[in-house]
Order: structure tokens, then C-alpha cells, then sequence
């Protein structure tokens, strides 16, 4: 007999990460995984990011083909991309969920090609295709989404794939069922996200786009009224402010670096401005896990710390020392979304979680 097989698909800019899991009923095993690189002259030639999908799939094909062996496919998941708000959990694609991600999504990324992918494949092989855990996971309490302008209420967006994963590995460490977890969790990568999740809900978050402490190449949250003024001045058109804001900013815009491991050998040459650079990125990090932990009532199990910074000894020697009195501190350096997305597909074809149904509502209660 066969052993089953599940397939993960995380596209990014200029790469197409897949993973091939064996999957034994209980447990997870890896077969192969690749990044898939993109020549950026190639991509630069499609017009928009849905024009790519045959590109991807052709070269997703080819890995499958390389590495399914004797294996089975049961089941392929896509990361979700940015979706309308939804519920945490596992959403099955349909066609309706296809057409979304490629022509109406909320934003347009790179990741709105993971649905549409693992549906394709999935149809090839006759099995069931899902996301998991998208961005746009939306559980805020009512009170969390109250601004102080009725225009623009609190919403989320999170890094709640590799959030609730960390939370799930924690819970087990534990032995600890995961509906009872309280921790805050900090995704601290290109951008950050600092979540409270609570009895396994994401009940508050800073939005990775709009509110967070400044990341590598994030400017994070600013004072408005120096904002404003700024945006009606003249200085910068639209596209290149956002540019200012979003890839340009943060540590980029204060150091002309976005490596933090060569912020840090700055440091280690005596460099005075990236000293303060990057200790003041940590504090905020630390302010924003501090104020998030209120929301459990600083009733916490742990603070967990993931992403790529959490790979620097330097950085969570810092935040340790923060925020050692709050809970605990656990560090899960990097992100595997792969296996996040293939354990979710597991627990479903383990009958142990339901998947949704395209459309989603966020205001769906789940248990």
C-alpha cells in the first residue's frame, strides 16, 4: 500500500515554497521540500500576480512529479493570502474561493495564488484542496475594534498561520489542551505581528500593517498629525510614500539595511546609531507584548517569540530579559508555513477539526 501524502504550496514574490509531507493518521513526516526560485525578470514580465499561475503550477508539477514517488497525494494546501476577515481554522477551496483570490482579493499579493494553486493541482489528482489560517483571520472581541475615529475602526491582520501554530506547539509542550491556551504570541519577520490568543482565539493583535512596533522594513505605527501633514505637503507622491512606509521604512529607512544580522555586526563595530536603531525596535517589541499581555490580564502560560528575528541570540537574550517577569518565554525561531499549512489539512483528514465553507463570516462563533 501507498503511504498518504500532503502537498503545501507558499508562494511568495520571486519563490514558490512547496513541501511534500508523508502523513501517517498521527503524524507528519517530511518527504522534500524546495524553494522554487523566480527569475525577477521573468516575473516582472507578467502583468499582474494572477497571469503567474500557470508559470507557478507548471513548475510546482514539475517538483510534485520529482518527489511524489510511491507516495499518494490525499489532500494540498495553499496559504491563504488576503482574504475577506474569517474565522480562524481550515476553509476548503472552492471555485467561488478560486475566482476571489485571483480577482478580487482585499490586497494583491503573491500569496493570493496559494488557493488557486492547490485547487489545481488538488483537481488534477481527484483530492480535496484547502487554506489554512489566513492573514485576514479576523476573532477580535467587539471591544478591540473600537477606534477613537468612527471611520476607521480596528481590524486584523496577522501572521495567524504561523501564530496559532506556535501556539498549537506550545499547548503540546504543555500538555495542554490548545482551546485553553493563554499566551501572546510575537511574529517578528520582515513585518511583526504581536497577538493575544486566548482560549485558541486571536483576540487582539497589533495589525502587522498599520500599528506595530517598526520591523526591518516596516515604519510600524506614527504619530498622526506629523503624518498628515506630511501627506499633504507635497514632498512625496502616493506610491512613493507607501514606499516609504512599507519596504523602506523601519530599520531600512534609519540604517539602509534590512539584514539584522548586519545591523548587528554594525554594532559590534562600534556603530552608535544602529545600537539605538536596534534597541529601540526591540523596546517597541517589548512595549507592544507587555500591553497585549493586559488583554489576558497578564494571566498568561507563555510569551512566544517566532519569525526570523527570534533566530538572533542577541535580540531574544533582550526581549528575555523584558519580559522574563510577564510568563514565561518561549522561543520558536523562523516559520515553517509549510508544515503549519499541512498540519491544518491533517487535522481535517484526521476528522479531528471541521473545515468552512467558502464565503467565511468573521463573525462566525468558533468553538
Amino acid at each position: 500500500m501507498t503511504d498518504a501524502a500532503i502537498l503545501s504550496i507558499n508562494p511568495g514574490t520571486t519563490t514558490t515554497r512547496c513541501a511534500l509531507y508523508g502523513w501517517l493518521g498521527t503524524a507528519l513526516k517530511t518527504i522534500a521540500e524546495e524553494a522554487l526560485d523566480h527569475d525577477e525578470t521573468v516575473m516582472a514580465g507578467f502583468s499582474t500576480i494572477a497571469s503567474q499561475l500557470e508559470f507557478r503550477r507548471q513548475h510546482i508539477e514539475t517538483f510534485l512529479n520529482e518527489q511524489l514517488g510511491r507516495h499518494r497525494l490525499v489532500a494540498c494546501a495553499g496559504r491563504g493570502g488576503m482574504l475577506t476577515p474569517v474565522p480562524s481554522g481550515v476553509i476548503s477551496v472552492d471555485e467561488a474561493l478560486v475566482e476571489f483570490a485571483l480577482h478580487t482579493p482585499v490586497y494583491h499579493h503573491a500569496s493570493n495564488l496559494g488557493a488557486p494553486l492547490a485547487h489545481g493541482i488538488a483537481a488534477r489528482y481527484g483530492v480535496g484542496a484547502f487554506v489554512v489560517d489566513p492573514v485576514s483571520v479576523d476573532e477580535l472581541a467587539p471591544v478591540a475594534r473600537v477606534s477613537g475615529f468612527a471611520d476607521i475602526p480596528r481590524f486584523s491582520f496577522v501572521h495567524a498561520l504561523n501564530i496559532r501554530a506556535c501556539g498549537r506547539r506550545l499547548a503540546r509542550e504543555m500538555d495542554k489542551p490548545f482551546d485553553r491556551l493563554r499566551a501572546v504570541v510575537a511574529h517578528l519577520g520582515a513585518g511583526f505581528s504581536i497577538a493575544a490568543l486566548v482560549d485558541g482565539r486571536l483576540v487582539d493583535s497589533s495589525n502587522r500593517m498599520e500599528m506595530s512596533p517598526f520591523t526591518p522594513e516596516r515604519a510600524g505605527g506614527l504619530p498622526p498629525l506629523p503624518l498628515i501633514e506630511l501627506c499633504y505637503s507635497g514632498t512625496y507622491t502616493r506610491e512613493e510614500l507607501l514606499s516609504k512606509l512599507y519596504g523602506k521604512g523601519g530599520v531600512f529607512g534609519l540604517l539602509g539595511t534590512k539584514d539584522i544580522r548586519r545591523v548587528e555586526a554594525m554594532i559590534e563595530d562600534g556603530d552608535r546609531k544602529a545600537a539605538l536603531v536596534y534597541e529601540a525596535m526591540l523596546y517597541q517589541i517589548a512595549k507592544a507584548i507587555g500591553a497585549m499581555a493586559s488583554v489576558a490580564d497578564f494571566d498568561l502560560d507563555g510569551v512566544i517569540l517566532t519569525g526570523g528575528l527570534s533566530n538572533s541570540a542577541r535580540a531574544t537574550a533582550y526581549l528575555r530579559h523584558k519580559l522574563s517577569r510577564l510568563a514565561p518565554v518561549h522561543v520558536y525561531p523562523g516559520s515553517d508555513e509549510c508544515r503549519a499549512l499541512a498540519e491544518g489539512v491533517a487535522r481535517v483528514l484526521a476528522g479531528t477539526e471541521a473545515p468552512l465553507s467558502w464565503p467565511v463570516s468573521s463573525s462566525r462563533q468558533v468553538a
